[in-house]
């Protein structure tokens, strides 16, 4: 049976829960293409200010479906690379979404489903999470941008460690690296995450879409070319009404209200 993406909310919150709990929430292209069209669909929605990836029942992903693999092997090489692509799609629409994306993470979180974590902005991890790329485990090589982001966010060594051996890592050492914003008891993950969206909710939407894009594309630019980026970020969001409000409640001693 093919895995699916049910879609929740909670106030202005958008929830996408991977599931196919027969395969431990395993991915695939029916839930690749499903996340791509829940995030459209609520790009424009000023409803949903925020979103949380997470997993049906007790592991957030197992990662590709083991199976549907070694059937792959029996076809030509472009119907894997397609698949591959619709992770790609997947992963490329998170990193490039204008609201913020939160990973909730209990239990497994291994293979693209690691990758799959790694692409959101902020992370929320119950303390027996378990991290692993699992690639070389089984002859494969990464997919889902995860060696991209090991290889900037870790030492080479410790990078190497978990994509060439297949080290597990535990959330209590990805917050040392701050790979991980929170780390909380088993179970607490989700409601952790919903507390940290809604503080991101009641933040200008327009704000945290120019301080994402910025974010992004900081990593490729040099110095002079993100000060002319923020510049142009920063002129837009002060002639923006929020800009008003957040100005106007921060010198009345009020809370703002963000459109």
């Amino acid at each position: 049976m093919a895995g699916a993406i049910k879609s929740t909310s909670d106030g202005q919150t958008l929830i996408l829960t991977i599931s196919n709990p027969e395969f431990k929430n395993a991915l695939g292209p029916d839930i690749y293409a499903a996340g791509v069209e829940a995030l459209n669909a609520a790009e424009n929605n000023p409803e949903v200010r925020s979103v949380v990836i997470t997993g049906e029942g007790a592991v957030f992903c197992a990662g590709g479906n083991l199976q549907r693999l070694q059937a792959n092997r029996r076809e030509a090489p472009d119907v894997q690379a397609q698949s591959i692509d619709g992770l790609h799609n997947w992963i490329d629409t998170i990193r490039t979404y204008p609201k913020p994306v939160i990973a909730a993470v209990e239990g497994a979180a291994a293979g693209a489903g690691f990758s799959l974590v790694l692409a959101c902005d902020f992370v929320v991890a119950a303390d027996n999470a378990v991290f692993v790329m699992s690639y070389s485990t089984v002859a494969l090589s990464p997919d889902g941008g995860g060696s991209w982001t090991l290889a900037r966010a870790l030492p080479r060594a410790l990078a190497s460690e978990l994509l060439m051996a297949g080290e597990r890592i535990s959330p209590q050492r990805l917050h040392e690296f701050g790979l991980v914003n929170r780390v909380t008891g088993p179970g607490d993950a989700l409601a952790q995450a919903l507390e940290l969206a809604a503080q991101l909710n009641a933040r200008a939407p327009n704000v945290l879409a120019s301080i994402k894009e910025l974010i992004n594309d900081a990593a490729g630019g040099t110095l002079n070319e993100q000060l002319s980026r923020e510049r142009d970020h920063f002129v837009r969001n002060l002639h923006d009404a929020n800009a008003g409000e957040g100005i106007d409640a921060f010198l009345t001693k009020r809370t703002p209200r963000y459109r």
